[in-house]
């Protein structure tokens, strides 16, 4: 169930709950109220989870390219100290 379906299907149980007597209606109601805002704050924990992996996957490339620059500079200086190791 997408955003869009799960606000349409609450609007729809809300205005079935008008239609209910005083006493149950205040009931489901509060739950009603209380299934929106609980739908609101997941909502935004899975858009902050969202944001952290994004940010996650960023640093790993990062230090991967960091990783590989390293090795080849690594493989670089070696040969450098081989050279001037033979070369004496």
């Amino acid at each position: 169930m997408n955003e869009s379906e799960f606000q349409s299907k609450l609007a729809e149980l809300m205005g079935e709950i008008t239609t209910l007597p005083p006493a149950e209606r205040k009931k489901l109601e509060k739950l009603a109220s209380e299934t929106r805002e609980r739908h609101e704050r997941l909502r935004q924990t899975v858009s902050s989870l969202q944001e952290s992996l994004d940010y996650l996957r960023l640093s790993i490339k990062y230090l991967v390219f960091d990783l590989e620059a390293t090795r080849r500079e690594n493989g670089y200086l070696r040969k450098m100290l081989e050279e001037t190791t033979g070369n004496e």
